[in-house]
């Protein structure tokens, strides 16, 4: 892919300064039209965006970070729609975002479905809010991006791009040999003549096949297919011409099609290894004893032997889900174990990892998806000598008397393993975790600070119920490591929205 530099947009940081607000103080947002479920239900067959929507794209590259929340509430008072706002966002940020590392500053095009998925799961009432937070975040890339030399996606090279006979087979061939100009063309070819799933396929295995980036490249995949549902597919090319070079980033390693290194190995033995799965694998019975002892396996075997583990228990009959509900919960265990960005990332990974597992039609695919996941665990925990020695399968509930939620988020603040056997009391008490998510939602809105914030929560409040019943709340106490707490310090945005909103 071909990229040139563009002029230097105005762009000013904006001021953050003034007293912090109080805890779900919201009310402010009741001068935008309420946004309802319906209008966040953006199921493809809603009719889709016309060819104005450049003009709104330019209005985001162009507006500065201090004046674009006002613009845009100007005009959504003026009838600009939330799907608008959500593909202009989206397309702005593809265009000047360098997708490399598929992190980072790239955080802000990533953590656009994030936003989104906590939009449609709030109440009407508080829906804009994490679109707002999504547009300040772009605005804070953007100027980043032009401090780093201002990349902005190019045309593609049209005499290249490959007739529809040939463009799947140039499209694997490039991405197979790591060919970033043929990788271009190629999948512009594709975009143009393929249909939705069949390229989504083709990506989840490009998205899993390499641990670069520490599971941000599946996150990649997972996302943008997930906003394409939404926004509409017909701006597809561009979002698949990004998301081919995120996935061809090699950092400064050799070419791996011509190398034998560490974060392709998983890829290449297990593409031998999955052939191994009896033909019925999917037919299994669900297995508790399963679940623990693969848990058990993920905190200490290598890569090809948490893959190997994989592959015996699913021979024997043990069914996926209870496969899934150990890597869900071996994950959470790693952010108990070692709070902070890596193992924060061993989540929102199986969340990506685990989508596309649910929505792949191949059954190649399906068994690669579940291999990765668990040889991509233990890449995630390190050495085990820097993790706490915590089982999560073996968290016990505060003694206490049931708290309430306000003692629990309270206490997140302070000390988060005492959260965490509060949170268990209370879901001992309160089997329905509706108004637990229903809070830590709101927190990550009122003190979320940073791209981690919303793509985190979403995952694991989307996750939860992807669990076993039985493996739920131990996943749901995990979270509490990185879920904001009602201490925490207030952000800036809720302030400078209120006072875009003239509130």
């Amino acid at each position: 892919m071909v990229y040139r530099p563009t002029r230097r947009r105005f762009l000013k940081a904006a001021a953050a300064t003034g007293a912090a607000l109080g805890l779900g103080d919201l009310s402010f947002l009741s001068r935008l039209p309420r946004l309802s479920a319906a209008e966040t239900d953006l199921s493809s067959k809603i009719v889709r965006f016309g060819p104005d929507i450049e003009p709104l794209v330019r209005l985001l590259e162009d507006t500065s970070r201090e004046r674009l929340l006002e613009e845009i509430g100007a005009r959504i008072r003026r009838g600009l729609s939330y799907r608008e706002i959500l593909a202009a966002l989206f397309l702005a940020g593809i265009r000047n975002i360098q997708p490399r590392p598929v992190g980072f500053k790239f955080h802000s095009v990533l953590v656009i479905n994030s936003a989104h998925l906590a939009s449609i799961s709030s109440p009407d009432s508080d829906r804009w809010l994490p679109v707002f937070w999504a547009l300040d975040s772009f605005k804070n890339a953007q100027a980043q991006d032009v401090r780093e030399g201002d990349w902005t996606m190019a045309p593609v090279a049209e005499s290249k791009v490959p007739a529809a006979a040939r463009a799947k087979a140039a499209f694997t061939e490039a991405m197979d040999h790591w060919d970033e100009a043929a990788a271009d063309v190629a999948v512009t070819g594709l975009a143009r003549t393929a249909g939705a799933q069949e390229i989504f396929e083709i990506f989840c295995r490009y998205g899993a096949r390499d641990f670069r980036e520490i599971g941000h490249k599946a996150i990649y995949v997972a996302n943008s297919w997930r906003l394409l549902q939404a926004i509409g597919w017909h701006h597809a090319e561009p979002v698949l011409r990004s998301l081919a070079f995120a996935l061809l980033d090699r950092a400064k390693d050799p070419n791996p099609a011509q190398a034998d290194l560490d974060a392709d190995r998983p890829w290449r033995q297990n593409l031998k290894a999955a052939a191994a799965l009896r033909s019925d694998w999917l037919d299994g019975k669900p297995s508790a004893s399963a679940t623990t002892d693969l848990m058990e396996t993920l905190r200490q075997a290598s890569p090809e032997e948490a893959s190997k583990k994989v592959i015996a228990q699913l021979n024997s009959g043990v069914a996926p889900q209870s496969i899934w509900d150990a890597l869900f919960q071996g994950a959470g265990e790693l952010l108990v174990r070692r709070p902070g960005i890596l193992s924060l990332h061993a989540v929102t990974s199986t969340n990506a990892l685990h989508f596309a597992f649910q929505n792949s039609a191949s059954d190649e695919t399906r068994r690669l998806l579940l291999l990765q996941n668990a040889a991509f665990l233990p890449l995630f925990r390190g050495d085990s000598r820097n993790l706490k020695p915590v089982r999560l399968d073996e968290m016990q509930p505060a003694k206490e008397p049931a708290p309430s939620l306000d003692e629990v988020f309270s206490e997140v603040s302070r000390d988060r393993m005492n959260a965490a056997g509060k949170l268990l009391a209370y879901l001992r008490s309160n089997p329905n975790p509706a108004d637990f998510i229903a809070s830590a939602r709101r927190l990550v809105f009122l003190k979320g600070t940073n791209a981690h914030d919303y793509k985190f929560s979403s995952a694991v409040l989307e996750d939860y119920l992807q669990l076993s019943p039985s493996c739920r709340d131990p996943y749901l106490a995990s979270s509490l490591f990185y879920l904001r707490g009602s201490g925490d310090a207030d952000n800036n945005l809720v302030k400078r929205t209120r006072a875009a909103l003239g509130a």
